[in-house]
């Protein structure tokens, strides 16, 4: 490729030099195509200001075009679309883009996976979950760049919630493997394009959503549209991804790897404390939403079901057993820790 001090040195001087230089820095650009799961709102804060610094680092060298949701193709095929090329690198979670591994059902909300933000890049980073993601991951021709955290599940609805009855027949938006796990309950899973969430519930299609926690509520309008929540959760927050064609990744020079990493650590960073201080802050002084609670012992029955279908999940291959017990396994040592990592 053409540097941008290799083309000064060697193009005319003057006029005629300074009008084949934009051009020529313009050719030399690598430009990639990202889309983010989020839509406008929702990406001002987990996605764009790492790529807006990303574009200013980078400068000539680099630039990410950046998507939001299903601007370029629908959020469930957005994993075709980075493995055929047609994008160049996704931010979403597995499950959402239906990821053909073996690991896609851990993507976005796994019930009770986690019982806060920093579990998730801990069981990432120090539990071996980064080895599993990146072989299940480079089997499929993509590349797993990076793992965070995201917001907790809560249910956000029109009617209030205060017992597991109430959840009866109540048709939601939520993810995959989280409507899965919510059917025994009554829940009635329903799948709509993201954007057309606020209208659905408007309009009585949908009677709530168990997507996200607060601070998503606020952020995208959705506690416009609903009177309470549920400060009873599913998980303990949403595990999410970048991913990047692995031959476009590969052709990367390392100086722009290494940025690009730096870029996905510091996303991760700005939404752990975004979510954490948000969710805290809009329960307390938030306008728009009544909280509600299922009382603890009635909700144990749902967390007792869960280790349950953590066993059904494993049973269905190697790997998600794998993945499984090392949920298990970080989970019993979190509790054997104590305060601050778990309580009771």
């Amino acid at each position: 490729m053409t540097t941008r001090r290799k083309f000064l040195t060697t193009a005319s001087v003057g006029a005629v030099g300074a009008s084949l230089a934009a051009p020529a820095i313009a050719q030399s650009t690598i430009r990639w195509r990202m889309q983010t799961y989020a839509g406008p709102a929702l990406a001002e804060h987990v996605i764009k200001p790492a790529i807006d610094s990303f574009n200013k680092i980078a400068g000539d060298e680099m630039q990410i075009e950046l998507f939001f949701a299903d601007q370029l193709v629908p959020t469930g095929e957005l994993f075709r679309a980075m493995q055929n090329g047609t994008i160049d690198a996704v931010q979403s979670d597995d499950d959402s883009m239906a990821s053909p591994t073996e690991v896609t059902v851990f993507g976005g909300y796994f019930p009770f996976a986690s019982r806060y933000s920093l579990d998730v890049p801990v069981l990432f980073n120090q539990y071996g979950l980064n080895e599993i993601w990146d072989a299940e991951y480079s089997k499929v021709g993509v590349k797993h760049l990076s793992a965070g955290a995201w917001d907790p599940c809560h249910f956000a609805t029109k009617d209030p919630i205060r017992s597991l009855e109430d959840l009866k027949g109540k048709r939601v938006f939520t993810f995959p493997t989280a409507g899965r796990f919510l059917t025994q309950f009554g829940v009635v899973p329903v799948t709509l394009p993201w954007e057309d969430i606020e209208v659905a519930v408007q309009t009585g299609e949908l009677d709530g959503i168990a997507w996200s926690g607060i601070t998503e509520d606020y952020t995208v309008g959705w506690a416009d549209v609903t009177n309470y929540f549920l400060t009873n959760n599913i998980s303990g927050a949403w595990a999410g991804s970048f991913f990047a064609n692995m031959d476009r990744y590969n052709e990367l020079p390392p100086k722009m790897q290494e940025l690009l990493k730096l870029t996905m650590d510091s996303s991760h960073y700005y939404r752990q404390w975004w979510y954490w201080g948000g969710e805290a802050s809009l329960r307390v002084n938030g306008p728009k939403m009544e909280l509600t609670t299922i009382p603890d012992a009635e909700w144990q029955t749902v967390e007792d079901a869960a280790i349950k279908f953590w066993d059904e999940i494993a049973a269905e291959s190697e790997t998600k057993a794998k993945v499984v017990d090392i949920f298990k396994k970080y989970n019993a040592d979190m509790v054997k820790a104590g305060r601050p990592y778990r309580y009771g």
